[in-house]
């Protein structure tokens, strides 16, 4: 069964990750379907590309599975993929909408952070605990969406924000129930359309810097460092 049911209508593209049994979390073939899924919406006529999550909660972030007898190496790649992942969502040329309900850590935050468009149930938390075990994804796009000193305090502190201190952060725009969601993705794919695709492309590049560069330097001198599964061990036996 396919880690992600993907849905086309018109010029809307609807992503469902479709992993419930495991809250949704990353591993290495649902990135895969994910960053295959976005690079397919750049050539398809795509206006507005909407993630959820199935079942409850929109992602659990990285999957641990099995890490403890991952090579250093393997560890390294599925880090790298997110990365490609979370850079191909926050820079696509359509617009981008991310629909979060329930508990969300890690990487399924920083997935939620890279959508254009964030949305959440009243439910919705989230927490950033990457760099308790010394990895650093997604800092320049967290500072970009909620202020540089309110970033450093969150992943310093590595607290659990509800869905009103997101909406209060800029963490997300709007909080809605989700029977509400299906109208709101309507009306963004409405407004996804008003510019020509060319437009909207060039007035996203224009409005979002670009630090793709170094955002993957980053991350990859932070997982490089010997030591990666003794840190995830230790992270995970202490929180």
């Amino acid at each position: 069964m396919s880690p992600l049911a993907i849905a086309r209508d018109g010029g809307v593209t609807r992503l469902r990750l479709a992993r419930p049994d495991k809250a949704n979390a990353l591993d290495a073939a649902l990135v895969d379907a994910l960053l295959e899924a976005v690079q397919r919406a750049q050539a398809d006529g795509t206006r507005l590309l909407a993630i959820e999550g199935e079942g409850r909660n929109f992602s659990g972030g990285f999957d641990f599975t099995g890490y403890e007898n991952a090579s250093h190496g393997e560890l390294l790649l599925r880090f790298v993929r997110i990365e490609q992942l979370l850079q191909a969502v926050y820079h696509a040329p359509f617009a981008t909408l991310a629909l979060a309900h329930g508990r969300n850590f890690g990487a399924g935050a920083d997935l939620f952070l890279a959508c254009a468009i964030r949305l959440v149930a009243p439910d919705a938390t989230f927490r950033l605990p990457g760099l308790r075990f010394g990895v650093q994804l997604g800092t320049r796009r967290l500072a970009a969406r909620i202020g540089a000193d309110e970033a450093r305090a969150l992943l310093a502190e590595s607290r659990t924000v509800d869905a009103d201190e997101a909406l209060a952060l800029g963490f997300t725009q709007r909080i809605a129930a989700c029977d509400d969601w299906a109208s709101i993705v309507s009306m963004e794919a409405g407004r996804a359309a008003l510019l020509a695709p060319g437009a909207a492309a060039r007035l996203r590049a224009a409005t979002v810097a670009d630090t793709r560069a170094q955002d993957m330097v980053d991350l990859v001198a932070s997982v490089a460092e010997p030591g990666l599964a003794e840190r995830i061990k230790a992270y995970r036996d202490g929180r």
